[in-house]
Order: C-alpha cells, then structure tokens, then sequence
C-alpha cells in the first residue's frame, strides 16, 4: 500500500506538529489566528479528524522517517564490510564509523520525525467518536492511525534501545511511551523510558487491533495486510516466531498479492512505471516531482550517464565483498558500475517509491518462522526459499537450513533497511561491530536530555 500524497500535505506539518487544526470560519473575514486555535475548537468534526489523519501519514513521508532516512541509517550504521560511504554529512559519517554523538543530526531528525508523527496519530486517536459517517470508516481510520503509531514506536525502539535478547527486557530502557495527544509541554508530558518490552508490548497491541479494524482494500492507505506484514516484521524481531510466520502466512495466503515475476521490475517507479507502484508492496512511501522524498536515493543513488531520470549524492557505494556473494545468473545481482564504483540498481530512480514491506519478505519471515519451530504452517521453509530462488533465476535447492534462508533474505533484501536490526536479531555483527555493541544503538538527543530530566542516556554517550 502506498501513500497518496495530497497537495496540502506540507501546509500541514506545521500545524499538526502542535496537535491542532483549523476549522474554517463561517464568515469569510472572521479569520482567528491559526496558530492559538482552542483546544475545543480542533477535532470537532469527522472532517477534522481526517484531515488529522491524511498529517499523520505525511509525517510518515518526511524525510527523517520513512521518506528514507530510517532505512538509510539501518543500512548505513557499522556496515562497513558492504558499503564504503564517501559523503560528506557528519552524521552519517559518524554512523557509519560507529562514531555517533549525543547531538547527532540524524538522531536528532528521526527522533523528532516519529514522535511528530506519533502525536499527528494520537489526535486522530484521541477524536475517533467524531468519525460518525459509518461504522466501517471509524474503524478503517483507527486501524491506520495505530498502524503509523505503532509503526513509528518500532522504528524508535529498534534504533534507540538495546535488541531483545541483550539483557532483560522488562528492564532495559526503550523509548517515552505517548499514547495521549501533546497540546502543550508541562512537566508532566517528560516521560521516563518505557521498557523495551512494554514498547514491544504497545507495538504488538497496537498492530493486532489494527489488522482486525483495517479492510482488506483501503485505496492508497494502510489495510489490513500492511498491518499484519509490519506485525509479522515486529515479531520476528521480537523473536516470537510462532507469531511472525503466522502473520506472513496471513499476508500471503489473504492479500491476495503475488510475486512480481521480473525482480528488475520492482524498482524504477517513477521512470519507467509511470509512477505506479509494483503490487507486490505491501506498504511504500509515494514520491512524484511534486511532493515527498526518497532520502534512499539521495544517498544511494547516482546520476547515471544514458539512464534519464537517475539521480542521487553518490554516497554509498556497494563494496565488491556484497556483490560476490550472488550466485551466476542471479538477477538481485543487480548493481551498476559507474565511476569505478558500484551502486545498487534499487534506489537510482529520483521520484521512485520508498519500499517499506514487500512481499517476498514475508515469504523470508515464514521461512525462517517454520525452520527455527520445525513447523510448516502456510509451507515448508524450503518451499518459500525456492519461490524465492526461482524468481531470482536461480535453481532450487534441496535441502535447506538456517544458514540459506538468511543468504537469501540478505541478497533478496539489500539495501532496503535491514542490515542492521538483523544483525542483532540474528546476534551476528556488522563490521567490527558485535550485535550488542553500544555502537550499534543511536543517542538519545542531547536536546530531549537537556529539558526532561526522567531520561536515562544510552551507554557510551
């Protein structure tokens, strides 16, 4: 599912970013100021709540969040066995080189990205009675709302706290949990970190209601299977793999998508698919020339000579060590030499879609669900993995073990932002970098520890 970017989308920002909405005037010149509307003015009608609503999806599409950077800076942190990085920001420079500081721009951004968006999601939660037009659009405007709120808690726990599986979980310190709407800053919205099991706990929650409340088709906006996709990422996360391979096996036994048959047709939305999106995303970020970015390009891509339409810095060029890794014949080997160095095909396209789930990671997940649980639900692990394969151009294999599954979901998926929170959920290491390195875990902002005193810093920093 992709997002529809609306016209307006940016006017909003700075409006949603405090909580309140305008409603319009009766009289043409009885104009209050936008920036002081009461509190018993906003959120009075369905309309209000989904114009909240359509905020809270460009929060999404910011360029901080899922406009790309979130993904660039889970490829990019440690990786330095498969990317060389030659840019010229600070602070991806210090990602990248596990060199972070507490002031971090990046963190900085993504911090404030998701909670901005977290809030946009908690007015629209916080007014649901006022969605009275049906039954079914209440509900299909609570789903997404949870589904952006939870989605955006689990990028900030995966990124700000320890892994599950690093000490204990119901002890380690996660990130603020907000669940109300922010208005204005008294000392009683400083939060404490939750735990990173009651994030966990809330993300979980969060996505199960929002998979039961979400259609199966819902136009350019979150359904019910990008609900149940995200939960089924979350879980393996989590490492509860009963949880994560029945989701996938909901996501690809109900949605009804298919594997697109062409690997190389996945990419180049904008250039060469007039700008629509493959229907094997199940959630993308939408990008014209008009609206949206794609940090991913931005820092992945190249202007390529005789490919119109490329575009990017040139920052991150893919070491020859990763492409060896493909099998001859494999179309994910798909990698362009320009300037002596190689880039990856995925991200060249200026306007293209911002992949967040696609289907064959579903196919990945249950794989490896059902091997770890010696189960089958929905197939065997060896039958996902060759449907894989077989799409790539490669032969089956025959037999398979847990070994294969993660080659294949790290050729199927480079470069798409999994790198790191695999590493540390497989407890493998990126770079020098062992899984449950400090080095792998972003700052808190120096700007949040500065005015709430209930936060705890990161080790390290």
């Amino acid at each position: 599912m992709k997002i529809k970017n609306i016209a307006f989308g940016k006017y909003l920002t700075a409006i949603l970013a405090t909580g309140i909405l305008t409603v319009g005037c009766s009289k043409r010149l009885d104009i209050g100021p936008y920036q002081s509307i009461a509190e018993n003015a906003a959120l009075n009608t369905e309309g209000d709540v989904l114009v909240t609503l359509i905020g809270a999806y460009d929060g999404l599409q910011n360029a901080a969040g899922w406009g790309g950077e979130i993904m660039v800076l889970n490829d990019l942190i440690g990786n330095t066995a498969n990317i060389n990085f030659t840019g010229t920001f600070a602070g991806l420079n210090d990602a990248y080189n596990g060199l972070m500081v507490s002031n971090n721009s990046f963190a900085t951004g993504t911090w404030n990205a998701a909670y901005s968006c977290i809030n946009r999601a908690n007015n629209v939660l916080s007014a649901i009675d006022k969605v009275t037009s049906s039954p079914a659009k209440k509900s299909s405007v609570e789903g997404e709302a949870l589904f952006i709120r939870a989605s955006m808690y689990f990028e900030l726990v995966r990124l700000f706290a320890k892994p599950v599986g690093d000490g204990d979980a119901t002890q380690n310190p996660g990130v603020p949990l907000v669940l109300t709407p922010t208005r204005g800053v008294t000392d009683a919205d400083y939060r404490a970190r939750a735990s990173v099991k009651a994030v966990y706990d809330q993300v979980i929650a969060d996505l199960t209601k929002a998979e039961s409340l979400l259609p199966s088709s819902n136009g350019f906006y979150a359904n019910k299977w990008a609900a149940a996709a995200m939960l089924a990422r979350v879980q393996l996360q989590n490492r509860n793999f009963t949880e994560a391979g029945a989701a996938a096996s909901r996501v690809i036994t109900g949605s009804g998508r298919t594997l697109n048959p062409d690997f190389t047709k996945l990419w180049f939305t904008f250039i060469n698919n007039g700008g629509s999106t493959p229907s094997e995303y199940l959630f993308a970020v939408k990008v014209t020339a008009q609206d949206g970015s794609n940090s991913i390009n931005t820092y992945f891509g190249r202007t390529i000579s005789g490919m119109p339409g490329t575009a990017g810095r040139s920052d991150c060029k893919v070491r020859t060590a990763h492409i060896s890794q493909y099998e001859a014949g494999d179309k994910r080997n798909y990698f362009v030499l320009s300037g002596g160095s190689y880039y990856s095909m995925k991200h060249l396209d200026r306007f293209g879609d911002v992949p967040v789930i696609r289907l064959a990671e579903m196919y990945l997940t249950r794989a490896e669900a059902n091997f770890r649980n010696s189960t089958s639900v929905g197939a065997t692990p060896l039958a996902d993995v060759n449907i894989i394969r077989a799409r790539a151009g490669l032969a089956p294999l025959t037999t398979v073990n847990l070994a294969a599954i993660v080659k294949e979901r790290t050729l199927e998926l480079a470069f798409e932002g999994h790198n790191l929170h695999d590493v540390k959920r497989l407890q493998t290491s990126v770079g020098s970098f062992p899984w449950n390195s400090p080095k792998l875990i972003m700052p808190i902002p120096q700007r949040e520890m500065d005015v709430n005193k209930k936060l705890v810093q990161n080790t390290g920093y």
